[in-house]
Protein backbone atom coordinates (compact mmCIF):
# COMPACT_ATOMS: atom_id res chain seq x y z
CA UNK A 1 0.00 0.00 0.00
CA UNK A 2 2.39 2.73 -1.16
CA UNK A 3 -0.20 5.50 -0.74
CA UNK A 4 -0.84 4.74 2.93
CA UNK A 5 2.87 4.04 3.48
CA UNK A 6 3.78 7.45 2.11
CA UNK A 7 1.36 9.24 4.42
CA UNK A 8 1.23 7.20 7.61
CA UNK A 9 3.96 4.61 7.41
CA UNK A 10 6.24 3.09 10.02
CA UNK A 11 8.63 6.03 10.02
CA UNK A 12 5.88 8.54 10.78
CA UNK A 13 4.49 6.24 13.47
CA UNK A 14 7.92 5.93 15.11
CA UNK A 15 8.18 9.73 15.16
CA UNK A 16 4.85 9.85 16.97
CA UNK A 17 6.02 7.22 19.46
CA UNK A 18 9.26 9.10 20.20
CA UNK A 19 7.46 12.41 20.68
CA UNK A 20 5.00 10.93 23.15
CA UNK A 21 7.76 9.08 25.02
CA UNK A 22 9.80 12.26 25.43
CA UNK A 23 6.74 14.01 26.85
CA UNK A 24 6.02 11.09 29.17
CA UNK A 25 9.49 9.95 30.29
CA UNK A 26 8.28 8.35 33.53
CA UNK A 27 6.11 5.77 31.69
CA UNK A 28 7.62 3.37 29.12
CA UNK A 29 5.33 3.06 26.11
CA UNK A 30 4.11 -0.48 25.53
CA UNK A 31 1.56 -0.08 22.71
CA UNK A 32 2.77 2.62 20.32
CA UNK A 33 6.17 1.09 19.41
CA UNK A 34 4.75 -2.29 18.31
CA UNK A 35 1.81 -0.57 16.61
CA UNK A 36 4.28 1.41 14.52
CA UNK A 37 5.63 -1.87 13.16
CA UNK A 38 2.18 -3.38 12.52
CA UNK A 39 0.82 -1.12 9.78
CA UNK A 40 1.41 -3.31 6.73
CA UNK A 41 -1.78 -4.26 4.92
CA UNK A 42 -3.89 -1.62 6.65
CA UNK A 43 -5.75 1.22 4.97
CA UNK A 44 -4.99 4.81 5.94
CA UNK A 45 -7.98 5.01 8.28
CA UNK A 46 -7.13 1.64 9.84
CA UNK A 47 -3.60 2.86 10.52
CA UNK A 48 -4.87 6.04 12.14
CA UNK A 49 -7.30 4.06 14.29
CA UNK A 50 -4.62 1.56 15.37
CA UNK A 51 -2.23 4.32 16.42
CA UNK A 52 -5.04 6.24 18.14
CA UNK A 53 -5.94 3.21 20.25
CA UNK A 54 -2.27 2.56 21.07
CA UNK A 55 -1.84 6.18 22.14
CA UNK A 56 -4.89 6.00 24.38
CA UNK A 57 -3.57 2.80 25.97
CA UNK A 58 -0.12 4.30 26.57
CA UNK A 59 -1.50 7.53 28.09
CA UNK A 60 -4.16 6.36 30.55
CA UNK A 61 -5.98 8.57 32.96
CA UNK A 62 -8.31 11.48 32.47
CA UNK A 63 -8.68 13.81 29.51
CA UNK A 64 -6.60 16.58 31.09
CA UNK A 65 -3.58 14.25 31.38
CA UNK A 66 -3.74 13.29 27.71
CA UNK A 67 -4.15 16.94 26.67
CA UNK A 68 -1.07 17.92 28.68
CA UNK A 69 1.01 15.19 27.03
CA UNK A 70 -0.14 16.19 23.55
CA UNK A 71 0.48 19.88 24.12
CA UNK A 72 3.92 19.10 25.55
CA UNK A 73 4.84 16.98 22.51
CA UNK A 74 3.55 19.70 20.22
CA UNK A 75 5.61 22.40 21.96
CA UNK A 76 8.89 20.49 22.13
CA UNK A 77 8.95 18.59 18.81
CA UNK A 78 9.20 20.31 15.41
CA UNK A 79 8.54 16.89 13.87
CA UNK A 80 5.16 16.68 15.64
CA UNK A 81 3.33 17.46 12.40
CA UNK A 82 1.92 15.86 9.27
CA UNK A 83 -0.08 12.66 9.16
CA UNK A 84 0.79 11.59 12.69
CA UNK A 85 -1.60 14.32 13.79
CA UNK A 86 -4.62 12.31 12.60
CA UNK A 87 -4.35 9.62 15.32
CA UNK A 88 -3.38 12.29 17.87
CA UNK A 89 -6.45 14.46 17.31
CA UNK A 90 -8.65 11.37 17.13
CA UNK A 91 -7.33 10.25 20.52
CA UNK A 92 -8.05 13.68 22.00
CA UNK A 93 -11.64 13.61 20.70
CA UNK A 94 -12.29 10.05 21.87
CA UNK A 95 -10.94 10.66 25.39
CA UNK A 96 -13.00 13.85 25.74
CA UNK A 97 -16.18 12.04 24.76
CA UNK A 98 -15.36 9.20 27.16
CA UNK A 99 -14.95 11.68 29.99
CA UNK A 100 -18.29 13.25 29.17
CA UNK A 101 -17.75 16.72 30.68
CA UNK A 102 -18.28 20.07 29.03
CA UNK A 103 -14.80 21.14 30.11
CA UNK A 104 -13.16 18.18 28.38
CA UNK A 105 -15.30 18.67 25.28
CA UNK A 106 -14.49 22.36 24.97
CA UNK A 107 -10.78 21.83 25.53
CA UNK A 108 -10.69 19.03 22.97
CA UNK A 109 -12.17 21.43 20.43
CA UNK A 110 -9.42 23.89 21.38
CA UNK A 111 -6.70 21.25 20.90
CA UNK A 112 -8.08 20.39 17.47
CA UNK A 113 -7.96 24.06 16.52
CA UNK A 114 -4.38 24.33 17.81
CA UNK A 115 -3.21 21.33 15.77
CA UNK A 116 -5.21 21.74 12.56
CA UNK A 117 -2.45 23.79 10.93
CA UNK A 118 -0.09 20.80 11.29
CA UNK A 119 -2.58 18.48 9.66
CA UNK A 120 -6.26 19.13 9.36
CA UNK A 121 -8.37 18.08 12.35
CA UNK A 122 -11.38 17.59 10.07
CA UNK A 123 -11.55 13.83 10.70
CA UNK A 124 -11.23 13.97 14.49
CA UNK A 125 -13.85 16.68 14.92
CA UNK A 126 -16.49 14.28 13.63
CA UNK A 127 -16.35 12.38 16.94
CA UNK A 128 -17.20 15.58 18.82
CA UNK A 129 -19.89 16.60 16.34
CA UNK A 130 -21.55 13.22 16.74
CA UNK A 131 -21.43 13.51 20.53
CA UNK A 132 -22.89 17.02 20.92
CA UNK A 133 -23.59 18.71 17.62
CA UNK A 134 -25.05 21.95 18.95
CA UNK A 135 -22.24 22.54 21.47
CA UNK A 136 -19.62 21.83 18.82
CA UNK A 137 -21.26 24.12 16.27
CA UNK A 138 -21.35 26.94 18.79
CA UNK A 139 -17.56 26.70 19.09
CA UNK A 140 -17.12 26.26 15.34
CA UNK A 141 -19.09 29.45 14.71
CA UNK A 142 -16.49 31.37 16.71
CA UNK A 143 -13.72 29.82 14.60
CA UNK A 144 -15.04 31.62 11.52
CA UNK A 145 -13.49 34.80 12.94
CA UNK A 146 -10.09 33.27 13.64
CA UNK A 147 -7.02 35.01 12.15
CA UNK A 148 -5.72 31.53 11.22
CA UNK A 149 -6.97 30.35 7.83
CA UNK A 150 -6.49 26.73 8.89
CA UNK A 151 -8.94 27.18 11.75
CA UNK A 152 -11.43 28.99 9.51
CA UNK A 153 -11.18 26.18 6.99
CA UNK A 154 -11.70 23.61 9.74
CA UNK A 155 -14.97 25.37 10.57
CA UNK A 156 -16.23 24.64 7.06
CA UNK A 157 -14.44 21.43 6.14
CA UNK A 158 -14.94 19.59 9.42
CA UNK A 159 -18.70 20.14 9.29
CA UNK A 160 -19.24 19.01 5.69
CA UNK A 161 -22.13 16.53 5.47
CA UNK A 162 -20.25 14.19 3.14
CA UNK A 163 -16.62 14.83 4.03
CA UNK A 164 -14.45 12.30 2.14
CA UNK A 165 -12.71 9.65 4.31
CA UNK A 166 -14.70 10.79 7.35
CA UNK A 167 -17.48 9.18 9.36
CA UNK A 168 -20.95 10.60 8.79
CA UNK A 169 -22.56 12.83 11.40
CA UNK A 170 -26.28 11.97 11.47
CA UNK A 171 -27.24 15.37 12.86
CA UNK A 172 -25.68 17.15 9.89
CA UNK A 173 -27.64 14.98 7.47
CA UNK A 174 -30.90 15.39 9.39
CA UNK A 175 -30.55 19.19 9.64
CA UNK A 176 -29.08 20.32 6.31
CA UNK A 177 -29.46 24.02 7.13
CA UNK A 178 -27.60 23.83 10.43
CA UNK A 179 -24.21 24.83 8.96
CA UNK A 180 -25.43 27.54 6.58
CA UNK A 181 -24.59 30.26 9.11
CA UNK A 182 -20.98 29.03 9.18
CA UNK A 183 -20.79 29.21 5.40
CA UNK A 184 -22.42 32.65 5.39
CA UNK A 185 -19.56 33.87 7.57
CA UNK A 186 -16.89 32.42 5.27
CA UNK A 187 -17.99 32.69 1.63
CA UNK A 188 -16.23 36.04 1.21
CA UNK A 189 -13.08 34.87 3.03
CA UNK A 190 -9.76 36.25 1.77
CA UNK A 191 -8.27 32.75 1.59
CA UNK A 192 -8.92 30.60 -1.47
CA UNK A 193 -8.15 27.61 0.77
CA UNK A 194 -11.17 28.52 2.90
CA UNK A 195 -13.44 29.49 0.01
CA UNK A 196 -12.82 26.20 -1.78
CA UNK A 197 -13.95 24.36 1.35
CA UNK A 198 -17.07 26.52 1.52
CA UNK A 199 -17.93 25.67 -2.08
CA UNK A 200 -17.39 21.97 -1.48
CA UNK A 201 -19.49 22.11 1.68
CA UNK A 202 -22.41 23.77 -0.11
CA UNK A 203 -22.05 21.23 -2.92
CA UNK A 204 -22.34 18.47 -0.29
CA UNK A 205 -25.63 19.93 0.94
CA UNK A 206 -26.96 19.91 -2.63
CA UNK A 207 -27.16 16.12 -2.56
CA UNK A 208 -30.14 16.29 -0.22
CA UNK A 209 -31.38 19.90 -0.25
CA UNK A 210 -30.99 21.49 -3.69
CA UNK A 211 -33.49 24.26 -3.02
CA UNK A 212 -31.63 25.34 0.13
CA UNK A 213 -28.38 25.43 -1.81
CA UNK A 214 -29.81 27.52 -4.64
CA UNK A 215 -31.36 30.00 -2.22
CA UNK A 216 -28.08 30.27 -0.28
CA UNK A 217 -26.11 30.82 -3.49
CA UNK A 218 -28.61 33.44 -4.61
CA UNK A 219 -28.17 35.36 -1.36
CA UNK A 220 -24.41 35.28 -1.79
CA UNK A 221 -24.62 36.57 -5.34
CA UNK A 222 -26.80 39.42 -4.06
CA UNK A 223 -23.99 40.45 -1.67
CA UNK A 224 -20.85 39.23 -3.42
CA UNK A 225 -17.15 39.60 -3.15
CA UNK A 226 -15.20 39.56 -6.43
CA UNK A 227 -14.54 35.85 -5.79
CA UNK A 228 -18.17 34.89 -5.16
CA UNK A 229 -19.27 33.99 -8.72
CA UNK A 230 -16.45 31.44 -9.05
CA UNK A 231 -17.27 30.01 -5.62
CA UNK A 232 -20.95 29.67 -6.54
CA UNK A 233 -20.14 27.94 -9.81
CA UNK A 234 -18.11 25.36 -7.91
CA UNK A 235 -20.79 24.97 -5.24
CA UNK A 236 -23.49 24.33 -7.85
CA UNK A 237 -21.49 21.90 -9.97
CA UNK A 238 -23.42 18.79 -8.93
CA UNK A 239 -26.78 20.47 -9.46
CA UNK A 240 -25.65 21.66 -12.90
CA UNK A 241 -24.62 18.13 -13.83
CA UNK A 242 -28.00 16.90 -12.62
CA UNK A 243 -29.69 19.47 -14.82
CA UNK A 244 -31.38 21.19 -11.87
CA UNK A 245 -33.22 24.11 -13.54
CA UNK A 246 -32.97 26.63 -10.69
CA UNK A 247 -29.20 26.15 -10.37
CA UNK A 248 -28.71 26.46 -14.12
CA UNK A 249 -30.85 29.60 -14.23
CA UNK A 250 -28.90 31.18 -11.37
CA UNK A 251 -25.74 30.77 -13.45
CA UNK A 252 -27.41 32.21 -16.55
CA UNK A 253 -28.17 28.92 -18.32
CA UNK A 254 -31.83 29.24 -19.27
CA UNK A 255 -33.71 27.05 -21.78
CA UNK A 256 -32.45 27.81 -25.28
CA UNK A 257 -33.46 26.90 -28.82
CA UNK A 258 -30.58 24.80 -30.13
CA UNK A 259 -30.09 22.21 -32.84
CA UNK A 260 -27.78 19.38 -31.83
CA UNK A 261 -26.19 17.18 -34.45
CA UNK A 262 -24.70 14.28 -32.51
CA UNK A 263 -23.08 12.79 -30.68
CA UNK A 264 -21.51 10.75 -33.48
CA UNK A 265 -19.15 7.97 -32.50
CA UNK A 266 -15.96 7.43 -34.46
CA UNK A 267 -16.24 3.71 -33.70
CA UNK A 268 -18.97 1.70 -32.01
CA UNK A 269 -16.44 -0.85 -30.73
CA UNK A 270 -13.93 0.45 -28.19
CA UNK A 271 -10.94 -1.69 -27.19
CA UNK A 272 -10.27 -2.33 -23.51
CA UNK A 273 -8.12 0.52 -22.21
CA UNK A 274 -8.86 2.57 -25.34
CA UNK A 275 -10.94 5.67 -26.03
CA UNK A 276 -14.45 6.40 -27.20
CA UNK A 277 -14.25 9.37 -29.57
CA UNK A 278 -17.36 11.33 -30.43
CA UNK A 279 -18.15 14.55 -32.26
CA UNK A 280 -21.13 16.88 -32.34
CA UNK A 281 -22.21 20.31 -33.54
CA UNK A 282 -24.47 22.54 -31.47
CA UNK A 283 -26.14 25.46 -33.27
CA UNK A 284 -28.07 28.33 -31.73
CA UNK A 285 -31.38 28.14 -33.62
CA UNK A 286 -32.94 31.02 -31.71
CA UNK A 287 -33.20 34.71 -32.44
CA UNK A 288 -31.20 35.73 -29.37
CA UNK A 289 -27.80 34.88 -27.95
CA UNK A 290 -27.72 31.69 -25.91
CA UNK A 291 -25.52 30.89 -22.93
CA UNK A 292 -24.89 27.15 -22.89
CA UNK A 293 -23.56 24.70 -20.33
CA UNK A 294 -22.49 21.65 -22.30
CA UNK A 295 -21.73 18.34 -20.61
CA UNK A 296 -21.59 14.76 -21.78
CA UNK A 297 -23.03 11.72 -20.08
CA UNK A 298 -21.42 8.30 -20.19
CA UNK A 299 -23.72 5.43 -19.29
CA UNK A 300 -21.28 2.90 -17.84
CA UNK A 301 -22.15 -0.77 -17.79
CA UNK A 302 -22.23 -2.27 -14.31
CA UNK A 303 -21.49 -5.83 -13.21
CA UNK A 304 -25.19 -6.78 -13.33
CA UNK A 305 -25.59 -5.48 -16.89
CA UNK A 306 -27.49 -2.29 -15.99
CA UNK A 307 -26.17 1.16 -16.91
CA UNK A 308 -25.13 3.92 -14.53
CA UNK A 309 -24.62 7.45 -15.80
CA UNK A 310 -21.82 9.85 -14.96
CA UNK A 311 -21.73 13.43 -16.17
CA UNK A 312 -18.51 15.06 -17.41
CA UNK A 313 -17.91 18.75 -18.14
CA UNK A 314 -17.41 19.72 -21.77
CA UNK A 315 -17.74 23.46 -22.30
CA UNK A 316 -19.44 26.71 -21.47
CA UNK A 317 -20.27 28.82 -24.50
CA UNK A 318 -22.14 31.95 -25.53
CA UNK A 319 -23.51 31.51 -29.05
CA UNK A 320 -24.92 34.27 -31.20
CA UNK A 321 -27.98 33.43 -33.33
CA UNK A 322 -26.91 30.91 -35.96
CA UNK A 323 -23.49 30.38 -34.38
CA UNK A 324 -22.18 26.84 -33.95
CA UNK A 325 -20.06 25.05 -31.37
CA UNK A 326 -18.09 22.04 -32.60
CA UNK A 327 -17.42 19.23 -30.13
CA UNK A 328 -14.63 16.66 -30.56
CA UNK A 329 -14.01 14.60 -27.43
CA UNK A 330 -12.24 11.40 -26.45
CA UNK A 331 -13.36 9.51 -23.35
CA UNK A 332 -10.72 7.21 -21.92
CA UNK A 333 -11.34 3.68 -20.70
CA UNK A 334 -7.83 3.35 -19.35
CA UNK A 335 -7.83 1.43 -16.07
CA UNK A 336 -7.94 3.68 -13.00
CA UNK A 337 -8.26 2.87 -9.31
CA UNK A 338 -11.47 4.85 -8.76
CA UNK A 339 -13.62 3.15 -11.40
CA UNK A 340 -14.03 -0.41 -12.63
CA UNK A 341 -15.11 -1.01 -16.20
CA UNK A 342 -17.15 -3.94 -17.48
CA UNK A 343 -17.16 -5.06 -21.10
CA UNK A 344 -20.38 -4.83 -23.05
CA UNK A 345 -22.81 -2.12 -24.06
CA UNK A 346 -22.18 1.46 -22.90
CA UNK A 347 -23.67 4.71 -24.17
CA UNK A 348 -22.91 8.40 -24.49
CA UNK A 349 -25.14 11.46 -24.70
CA UNK A 350 -24.78 15.23 -24.66
CA UNK A 351 -26.44 17.44 -22.07
CA UNK A 352 -27.09 21.08 -22.92
CA UNK A 353 -28.47 23.36 -20.20
CA UNK A 354 -29.60 20.28 -18.34
CA UNK A 355 -31.40 18.64 -21.27
CA UNK A 356 -29.90 15.36 -22.52
CA UNK A 357 -29.87 14.11 -26.08
CA UNK A 358 -30.78 10.50 -26.89
CA UNK A 359 -27.93 8.21 -25.93
CA UNK A 360 -25.78 6.53 -28.58
CA UNK A 361 -24.56 3.05 -27.73
CA UNK A 362 -21.16 1.47 -28.19
CA UNK A 363 -19.47 -1.72 -27.07
CA UNK A 364 -16.50 -1.84 -24.75
CA UNK A 365 -14.56 -4.93 -25.79
CA UNK A 366 -13.24 -7.31 -23.13
CA UNK A 367 -9.64 -7.38 -22.07
CA UNK A 368 -7.68 -9.77 -24.27
CA UNK A 369 -8.09 -13.28 -22.91
CA UNK A 370 -10.99 -12.33 -20.60
CA UNK A 371 -14.56 -13.55 -21.17
CA UNK A 372 -17.03 -10.97 -22.49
Amino acid sequence: MPFADDLLGAGVARTLSRAIQESLPERPLRELPPAAESLDGLSLRERADLLRDALLADVPGDYAHLARVIRSASARESTFTGWLIWPVTSAVAVRAVQEGTDAAFDDAMAVLAELTGRLTSEFAIRTLLRHDLDRALGIVAAWTGSPDEHVRRLASEGTRPYLPWAVRVPGLLARPDVTVGILDALYRDDSEYVRRSVANHLNDISRDSPHLVVETARRWLDAPAPTTPALVRRALRTLVKRGYPEALALLGFVPASVDIDGPHLADTRVPWGGEARFTAVIRNAGAESARLSVDYVVHHRRANGTLRDKVFKLATADLAPGEELAIDRRHSFRAITTRRYYPGEHAVALQVNGIATPAVTFELLPLMGEPS
